[in-house]
């Protein structure tokens, strides 16, 4: 990620955990490592990791935390804040997040805010985290009144994307990930989305050639993005396409029925449709979108019984609400995405007609 004197590398490979204790040693000063994990990911890659860690002179304390959305609140992050005294971790110490994005974010905003702020390592261990949410420096946990409406702008010392642990992750997890491939497809690389609509079965299958190349250019892509807009002034936005929409359902449904990977896919057509509605983009754009999201298993339309209104509610207090205006991305086209905020709730109640 090039930032200048906070720049940080991004490790893409296959069993890179193993090698884990000499990536840290060769960038990280601390003493003292701990890592924040739970669930299947703790069960699965815990050991390799923490013994990495440990063989290359570092003492390890676990931080467990539970798993899922739900759990990404105020409650969690005062018990990893408990858990980081316990374990007499220090300034000069640092956090491992091993795990998926709701591991990544709040391990992210707990390092963000203990004693001002710590060194953090981002291992994610799912393919959402590995090519969005790991990579830029969003921290941040949900609120009863919308999705990471609590949070903090905080880069990583590094990212390591080992995409052998997918071996493990749930099809339907995997299903979410390639929402947000899509969506770097949608706004900024015509060839990346028309190699997914070529290379369904090379990247359903997990082949080393797709992963590499969907998780390299999207890592990509977004590093682009966000060194020249760190905290989303301006461009960074266009991170946000199908989110507006995506977070709304997400409200709406109260973070239940629908992954966040799922919520985004859905969000991302509504996008598409508005932008050929107000007559921006080909409706043949829709299409191509549609089948694209069908081909790897994502949903384009919302659950029965979520209206228009609930929707547009669900969007009232998103992060990226400024001055009372809801932000929405849309697109001219494959690559071409810009961002307006005068629409109206009969504009979103129209993509559902």
């Amino acid at each position: 990620m090039p930032l200048g004197k906070r720049a940080y590398p991004i490790f893409i490979g296959d069993d890179l955990l193993a090698r884990t204790g000499s990536f840290l040693k060769k960038k990280i000063h601390a003493k003292r490592i701990g890592i924040v994990t739970g669930g299947k990911v703790k069960k699965y890659y815990l050991e390799k990791c923490k013994s990495s860690i440990e063989k290359s002179g570092f003492a390890v304390s676990v931080i467990s935390i539970p798993e899922g959305e739900k759990y990404k609140n105020l409650r969690t992050i005062s018990a990893i804040y408990d858990s980081m005294v316990k374990a007499n971790l220090d300034r000069g110490d640092a956090i491992v997040a091993l795990g998926g994005g709701v591991t990544g974010d709040m391990a992210g905003f707990a390092s963000a805010t203990y004693m001002r702020g710590i060194d953090f390592i981002q291992i994610p261990t799912t393919l959402l985290a590995q090519v969005d949410s790991s990579v830029g420096g969003k921290t941040g946990i949900d609120h009863p009144g919308g999705k990471n409406l609590i949070g903090a702008f905080y880069q990583p010392k590094m990212v390591i994307c080992d995409y052998s642990a997918f071996s493990t992750l749930p099809e339907r997890e995997f299903r979410c990930g390639m929402a947000e491939v899509i969506k770097y497809g949608i706004i900024k690389s015509p060839s990346l989305f028309s190699f997914l609509e070529k290379s369904v079965d090379s990247v359903r299958g997990m082949k080393k050639s797709g992963m590499e190349r969907i998780i390299k250019e999207s890592c990509s892509i977004k590093a682009s993005i966000v060194s020249r807009d760190e905290r989303e002034a301006g461009i960074r936005a266009f991170l946000n396409f199908g989110h507006t929409f995506g977070h709304g359902i997400e409200t709406a449904l109260n973070f239940r029925k629908l992954n966040h990977g799922e919520a985004v896919a859905i969000g991302m057509v509504m996008a598409v449709k508005l932008s050929s509605l107000l007559g921006y983009s080909p409706s043949t754009l829709v299409d191509r979108v549609e089948k694209l999201l069908r081909l790897y298993g994502l949903p384009t339309a919302p659950p029965r019984g979520l209206t228009a209104i609930n929707i547009w509610k669900g969007m009232s207090h998103d992060k990226k609400v400024i001055g009372g205006e809801k932000r929405f991305v849309l697109v001219n086209g494959l690559g071409k995405p810009f961002l307006k905020s005068d629409l109206k709730y009969n504009d979103v109640k129209s993509v559902m007609e």
